[in-house]
């Protein structure tokens, strides 16, 4: 489903993992689950997710790995990482967060508590997820009320627009790929051709400067498009 928030669980417990995912399920989440800290790095850059629930003590490569490599990548060192250890000594939290965590909780913990580290980190990853009113220069963006406006103008936008949009604004100057847009827009669960979202760039730029102004959607060569 797009427009959905996409975690990713990295647990390498099966009944952990299990209880995880249902949970994150019912709260509507798109949900991602690697055993191990090889295939958690693999999804991080394929998917793209937009938090990342960790345990430390993983098979192979550690928890605190997968952490210190999706925090100094460019790409991925802006996903929220929410720690999961069993270790409650304030050095290892420490660690945790020294080396990027985002948050840190320790084992056992209670499913709603999770839940509400995950909520808290998302409302800081992907603000227009949450209801917020969001701007870029003379762009003004309200996620609940689906309504966007242009130097006060009222814009007409379709749904798929409205989404690219979204993700644009949240991350002002980021450059999305054709394959990371499609991820987060229509959804990986979809399939559609990388150049429909050319179409729909096109269609968002119609409607941004039907009033005049200039084209804030920049299209970086060989790399996808930026909002500014």
């Amino acid at each position: 489903m797009s427009g959905q928030a996409h975690v990713l669980i990295v647990e390498d417990e099966p009944a952990q993992r299990e209880v995880l995912s249902y949970n994150l399920e019912a709260e509507g989440y798109r949900v991602s689950a690697a055993m191990n800290g090889e295939e958690a790095l693999l999804l991080v850059s394929e998917e793209a997710p937009d938090v990342i629930v960790l345990d430390w003590m993983l098979p192979n490569v550690s928890g605190i790995e997968v952490c210190r490599q999706v925090k100094s990548r460019a790409e991925t060192r802006e996903i929220p990482v929410i720690m999961l250890s069993a270790r409650s000594e304030e050095t290892d939290k420490v660690r945790g967060l020294e080396i990027g965590a985002d948050d840190y909780v320790t084992k056992p913990y209670s499913v709603s508590e999770l839940l509400a580290r995950v909520r808290s980190q998302l409302r800081r990853a992907r603000p227009t997820m949450t209801g917020q009113v969001m701007t870029f220069d003379d762009i003004q963006l309200d996620s609940e009320t689906h309504r966007v406006t242009r130097n006060g103008e009222m814009l007409k936008l379709g749904p798929t627009e409205f989404r690219l949009l979204s993700t644009f604004i949240e991350k002002p100057g980021r450059v999305w790929s054709r394959d990371q847009l499609l991820d987060r827009v229509w959804g990986r669960d979809i399939y559609v051709d990388t150049r429909t979202v050319d179409v729909h760039v096109g269609r968002l730029r119609k409607a941004l400067t039907a009033h005049g102004g200039s084209d804030p959607v920049r299209t970086v060569r060989g790399a996808g498009y930026a909002l500014g």
